[in-house]
């Protein structure tokens, strides 16, 4: 019954402390802040199982960290600079529809990772962008060339979107 109340405490615990951290924590974390969220488990691994008797060293550990993440993104939003050297800065990886070599190799992104992301937009050849973009959150966007018409982007099931 013990494992019982320590799971639900646990539970019960996480559930108010990343409510309270709110939606933005959740849906749009930063891979540094994914990395520290996943530390938790470890913290509330060796209380769950009675390794280590005390549940006061993973709650202060586990609500230490998250105040931390918190406060880190609210730091991150209240300064352009702060949130530069937190999240980095988006990199310019195709011009005009050329690769920006230096860029790509300071950011190791292969012209063939790069050409995967352009066909599954759509775009066939590499003059068809005037602008690849690595944003900081690690996704690839794309801006068509002048002229060069949007390709229609098709769901997992084949329908247009």
């Amino acid at each position: 019954m013990e494992t019982v109340l320590r799971i639900a405490f646990i539970y019960f615990f996480l559930m108010i402390a990343l409510r309270a951290m709110g939606k933005r924590e959740l849906n749009k974390m930063s891979a540094f802040e994914l990395v520290m969220l996943l530390l938790i488990p470890e913290f509330f691994s060796q209380a769950a199982l009675r390794e280590d008797f005390s549940m006061t060293n993973a709650t202060v550990a586990t609500a230490t960290l998250l105040t931390l993440v918190f406060l880190t993104s609210v730091v991150s939003h209240m300064s352009k600079r702060a949130h530069e050297v937190i999240n980095g800065t988006p990199t310019v990886l195709v011009r005009a529809g050329r690769y920006v070599e230096d860029n790509m190799n300071r950011e190791r992104i292969a012209p063939d990772e790069l050409l995967a992301e352009m066909h599954k937009a759509g775009y066939e050849r590499l003059e068809q962008i005037k602008w690849a973009i690595l944003e900081d959150d690690g996704k690839i966007s794309l801006v068509p060339a002048d002229g060069e018409p949007k390709p229609q982007t098709h769901d997992d099931d084949g329908d247009p979107t």
